[in-house]
């Protein structure tokens, strides 16, 4: 999968797999993790069944106003947590398979997940202390 640097914006193919291993930029050398994924349909399953740490997933849209106000939430909590949790952000408009799978019926939806499996879900967007609760339970 290609995944973008949060520092230099240079795009990194990288394993889904070694995305537990803390990698790092191939450009810049800084971490990969410290920011959000951008998955699609074809990496958000790989992530999910690959990702020996918890993913947290940003279920959004692009025309959403409360999802773009929680875009700079997730983004901090990502430069945060992101060697101990994965943020992964999934635009249901572009990807509305996966959407309906997961059976998202609003957006923003966060929706936490262990070895491939979901364990919690929460819809709506979370101020960013309601957010750290929910990921210091989660790590």
């Amino acid at each position: 999968m290609l995944v973008k640097c949060p520092h230099c914006q240079k795009f990194n193919r990288l394993p889904t797999e070694r995305l537990s291993e803390k990698p790092n930029c191939g450009a810049c050398k800084s971490s990969l993790l410290a920011g959000p994924i951008e998955a699609d349909q074809a990496s958000f399953q790989e992530i999910l069944r690959t990702s020996k740490l918890p993913v947290i997933v940003d279920f959004w849209a692009p025309w959403c106003g409360p999802c773009k106000m929680f875009a700079p939430t997730f983004q901090a909590s990502a430069i945060k947590h992101g060697e101990k949790i994965l943020h992964v952000k999934l635009d249901t408009e572009a990807n509305p398979a996966i959407g309906q799978q997961y059976n998202i019926r609003s957006i923003p939806t966060l929706a936490i997940f262990k070895n491939g499996s979901e364990v919690e879900r929460i819809s709506g967007a979370l101020p960013p202390a309601q957010l750290e609760q929910l990921i210091s339970k989660i790590i």
